[in-house]
């Protein structure tokens, strides 16, 4: 469990201690790297701290009281609010262990989130200058806390938020609050000249709450705190650690690569560049390698099998099968590195032993929420790109998703291909927004979804790939004449036997307008360190959702009713009998039964017990209800 002071939420999730929690009292603010900076040369007197270092390691945390003096400590786990006295010069600040903190008799404010969550950073930073006690909950790495929570709250979305054992609700609740707050402090001063969200005046719901915490002890029905830190190899420092073993055929591969058996070959009309013939591998394994013609041909299958190589299309057999015979030793192969295609991971050998598709989705999955931690604007609001694509980790993805190449999919179950190509899709976006850039108009959007792609397996992927011919069952996606994949493509061997419409909720297409990025597991019982049941949180949508540990089809069916929690997808006017939907209902209308009626009928039967879903069971029991689309929000969030 992490617990600091609110400075904390703007650092790098490597200079965060990795408990899972975060607890904090000072009248703090979110002070960025300049103020830093800028303090950190101040020869101001720490009279009256009482501090205990954690570490050697600890990061320091900058206070700030509603003086605006502002001092550096060291800062240790946990603490306690602190004093301000007259003039603002003393500063008592006394933190604590979370055995401590729980037994204090102070409230506090719990906050449960996910790293990476644009709604959970801006709630925290408001939090922090509202100068309450604030412990802050990672059900990322504290998975066995969401079933609670979800019950205590009804609700399926972080944050969630607690001022002792009162539930205020989600960070778009707490913003309503503060809203409706005073704008002024008792001097008349703005709050924001003073680096704090000032407080209402009188006996305004805010103050009231805010006082509550300050004011009167934890009650004994306060909301859970995680019982025990989780394991070292449970946290956010080992995500995205790859042991790479090095291919049995890697060392052959490069031999191939700078021997004289690469060249350029001509078939009906047509020149291959970096290509080879059956039967000249054949003739380079025995003279170069000293194998005899049986062995030959089996290193020869074992490099098609491993997809290392592949054949050239139209320059003679297909079937990944090397044998001594004429139609193999006439065929054209290539090495998959050189087959010319667009792949964003392409360029490179993937020298390592293949790991499980599933696994390396999850590695790829932790760096990407790795990236978007240490990017995302102190109020939650921007990604800095550019900032990303030049982070050491975005090099290690790229690396990382190199292995990609030659991963075993034919095996992969049903739940397993959900899981895998979502979490693939969702990354493939990302990736496609720092090397491309973000897509601004219908031209671009279509040429980005039909054109970013991963070589996975041997195969290329585009993202309209993933999306309509392996989620959707290999369907027509919007504007495009045919099915992606035609009765001979390899790649419809991996596509789902139908369409999942609840895909619709787990894919992010990189809009405002699009649900968030969430990571799956295809089942709970996988031997996985906990904190990869967590999900991914992408700046671009409203809330993030808390998937509780179950199988993939009950994480997507939580996910669309997260989705049509929000007032963004789904609208009911029960005096006007009319529903109101997103423009994914539309475009994907066959995919929920095809009619308006059958439509509706999916979404109530979606959709989580609510006031809206009796509001939209009333208006289908009253007789036809009208639908309509909502607009479509297509802008990014890029802070440049």
């Amino acid at each position: 469990m992490d617990c600091g002071s609110p400075n904390q939420f703007n650092l790098k999730r490597s200079e965060r201690v990795s408990s899972g929690t975060e607890c904090n009292g000072e009248r703090g603010y979110a002070g960025n790297m300049s103020d830093r900076q800028r303090i950190k040369g101040s020869s101001m007197p720490n009279k009256g701290l009482k501090v205990t270092r954690v570490s050697a390691d600890e990061p320091k945390y900058l206070f700030k009281d509603a003086q605006t003096q502002s001092i550096s400590v060291d800062g240790p786990s946990y603490s306690h609010p602190y004093q301000t006295m007259t003039g603002g010069q003393d500063i008592e600040a006394t933190r604590l262990q979370m055995g401590e903190f729980e037994s204090s008799p102070l409230g506090r404010v719990t906050v449960y989130s996910i790293q990476g969550c644009p709604h959970c950073v801006q709630a925290k930073a408001t939090l922090g200058r509202l100068a309450v006690p604030v412990c802050d909950v990672d059900l990322g790495l504290h998975p066995e806390l969401r079933a609670r929570v979800k019950e205590l709250t009804g609700r399926s979305t972080v944050p969630q938020i607690f001022f002792n054992s009162v539930h205020v609700g989600g960070n778009d609740d707490l913003q309503k609050l503060v809203r409706r707050s005073t704008s002024k402090n008792q001097s008349g001063v703005p709050g924001c000249a003073l680096g704090f969200v000032p407080l209402p005046q009188g006996p305004e719901e805010l103050q009231r709450l805010v006082n509550l915490v300050r004011e009167e002890p934890l009650p004994a029905d306060a909301p859970p705190l995680p019982e025990d830190d989780p394991s070292e190899s449970a946290t956010g420092e080992t995500q995205g650690d790859f042991m790479c073993e090095r291919d049995e055929l890697a060392d052959l591969v490069e031999d191939l690569k700078h021997g004289s058996v690469l060249g350029s070959h001509w078939r009906s009309l047509t020149l291959y560049k970096k290509s080879f013939s059956g039967q000249q591998l054949l003739d380079w394994l025995q003279k170069e390698k000293g194998m005899g013609r049986a062995a030959a041909c089996k290193t020869g299958q074992a490099l098609l099998l491993k997809k290392y190589m592949v054949s050239v299309r139209g320059s003679g057999q297909q079937e990944a099968r090397f044998e001594d015979t004429k139609d193999t030793t006439e065929t054209l192969f290539r090495l998959l590195e050189d087959d010319p295609h667009s792949a964003l991971n392409a360029g490179q050998t993937a020298a390592c032993s293949p790991i499980q598709a599933a696994e390396l989705s999850l590695l790829l999955r932790d760096l990407i929420l790795k990236l978007y931690s240490e990017h995302l604007s102190a109020d939650g609001k921007s990604v800095d790109y550019e900032g990303m694509s030049a982070n050491p980790t975005f090099e290690r993805y790229s690396e990382l998703a190199i292995q990609l190449q030659r991963v075993e999919l034919l095996s992969l179950s049903r739940e397993e291909k959900l899981a895998f190509f979502i979490n693939i899709y969702n990354a493939l976006v990302i990736h496609g927004y720092l090397r491309l850039g973000a897509p601004t108009n219908m031209w671009q959007r279509y040429r980005f979804f039909n054109y970013v792609s991963y070589l996975i397996g041997g195969e290329v992927f585009t993202l309209q790939d993933i999306e309509n011919g392996v989620l959707r069952g290999n369907r027509k996606g919007v504007a495009q004449l045919r099915r992606p994949f035609s009765k001979t493509d390899p790649r419809l061997q991996v596509a789902l036997p139908e369409a999942e419409p609840l895909i619709h909720f787990a894919l992010n297409c990189g809009a405002k307008g699009c649900p968030p990025i969430k990571t799956y597991t295809p089942q709970v019982n996988r031997t996985v360190p906990a904190y990869r049941n967590s999900v991914l949180m992408h700046p671009f949508c409203e809330e993030i959702f808390i998937l509780l540990p179950q199988d993939i089809d009950s994480q997507l069916r939580t996910a669309a009713e997260a989705f049509l929690e929000n007032d963004d997808a789904c609208e009911v006017d029960s005096g006007k009998k009319e529903v109101r939907l997103s423009q994914i209902f539309k475009w994907y209308k066959a995919d929920f039964g095809g009619t308006d009626e059958k439509l509706l009928q999916w979404v109530v039967e979606h959709m989580g017990d609510s006031p809206k879903k009796s509001s939209l069971q009333g208006v289908l029991s009253a007789g036809k209800a009208k639908i309509s689309f909502l607009p479509y929000d297509w802008s990014s969030n890029s802070s440049h």
